[in-house]
């Protein structure tokens, strides 16, 4: 049995388990395992991701915010191109969903309120009335998601770290202070610390180390891309219903991509779009914008993987040395770089600095509390 010895492994290649890796890098030597033939095949490789510091938890949102300064300024070395710009968000409300915006408005002091008129100005395909209300949130970013998960895994590369493809963790077990990742190749990956950041497999990975899994639920989410001419939507906001029952957002070559932003309970899988939610994709944007939609040039799904009170999961299990980094739904891009920073500090042991307020919310354990 050839054993690989290592000071952390991180199990998944995605963009937590490609975070957890970079930060956990700088002081370990670091083995990030993945099962298939490219890193974040899965869900971070069809994520249209956006930094929007008002949604989801308290966690989220606190995670979200941490993580804007080093999305703003990587540093030196990370990449060449920047990693956000500016998009928006404008948020559509019908007459039956003004009271939830006026919610949201109350709640969110950057809400701008805006007149349909207003609304219609920044989409001119908005058809005439579809919003009784609306309102703008500004500070919305667009994130480019390829880049940021490249330079977390040139960061692990630099630091002398292995990113090992085509190594699915089968066996996974804790002898002599070490945890043991047996792979299908035949390869033990062995090291004190062990970080489950599987995505939608975690709790997989959980039960496969004789650990009690959180209760993870992955949700299946559509995309589709159209041809929305004779709009020039470039710089339109992302845009969509109060009620998250449908959004749009710009794409490159002048595409619009379309969500009925579905959350289908299914297993861990290779996701694949169904024609019901792609029709009813087309349909609700249809009701909200003047596009003739006449055919979708590509459609896609990623599973959005959730616990039962849809925080994050960071931080140690009841095994010594194993943590888990799971739970991200739809918000482990925004949150990537805070959520590296803060696994790393609690596996080194070090004073996470204000994300310490977060703690309980994201702490593991607390999953066994509610299913118990």
């Amino acid at each position: 049995m050839q054993i690989e010895r290592f000071e952390a492994i991180v199990i998944g290649a995605g963009m937590a388990g490609a975070t957890a890796a970079a930060h956990l890098s700088a002081t370990r030597r670091v083995a990030l395992l993945e099962a298939e033939e490219s890193a974040g095949y899965h869900t971070t490789g069809r994520s249209a991701a956006l930094w929007e510091p008002n949604w989801g938890n308290p966690d989220v949102r606190a995670l979200t915010r941490a993580s804007r300064a080093f999305l703003d300024s990587p540093p030196p070395g990370f990449g060449t191109v920047p990693l956000v710009r500016p998009r928006g968000a404008l948020h559509l409300a019908p007459a039956e969903q003004v009271p939830a915006l006026e919610r949201a408005l109350a709640e969110c002091p950057d809400f701008r309120p805006l007149t349909p008129e207003a609304a219609r100005a920044l989409v001119p395909a908005l058809r005439p009335g579809y919003a009784a209300a609306a309102a703008l949130e500004p500070d919305v970013l667009d994130i480019d998601v390829a880049a940021l998960h490249q330079g977390f895994l040139g960061q692990l590369r630099r630091a002398g770290g292995v990113l090992a493809l085509r190594r699915r963790a089968g066996r996974v077990w804790r002898e002599a202070g070490l945890w043991r990742a047996e792979t299908a190749t035949g390869e033990v990956f062995a090291a004190p610390v062990l970080v489950n950041a599987a995505g939608a497999w975690g709790d997989a990975v959980a039960r496969a180390a004789g650990l009690r899994p959180l209760g993870l639920r992955p949700l299946r989410r559509t995309a589709l891309i159209v041809d929305p001419a004779p709009w020039a939507v470039a710089e339109w906001p992302l845009l969509g219903d109060v009620g998250a029952s449908w959004y749009a957002r710009a794409e490159a070559g002048g595409r619009l991509m379309l969500s009925p932003a579905d959350e289908t309970a299914c297993d861990p899988c290779d996701a694949a779009p169904e024609e019901m939610d792609i029709a009813i994709a087309v349909d609700r944007a249809a009701q909200a914008l003047d596009i003739a939609v006449r055919r979708v040039e590509h459609a896609w799904a990623g599973l959005r993987s959730f616990l039962p009170d849809r925080s994050l999961a960071i931080g140690p299990a009841e095994e010594a040395g194993f943590f888990h980094m799971i739970g991200q739904g739809g918000y482990g891009i925004q949150t990537a770089p805070a959520q590296g920073a803060l696994l790393a500090a609690l596996v080194n042991g070090t004073d996470p600095g204000p994300l310490s307020a977060i703690l309980p919310l994201v702490d593991p354990r607390r999953c066994h509390e509610v299913t118990a």
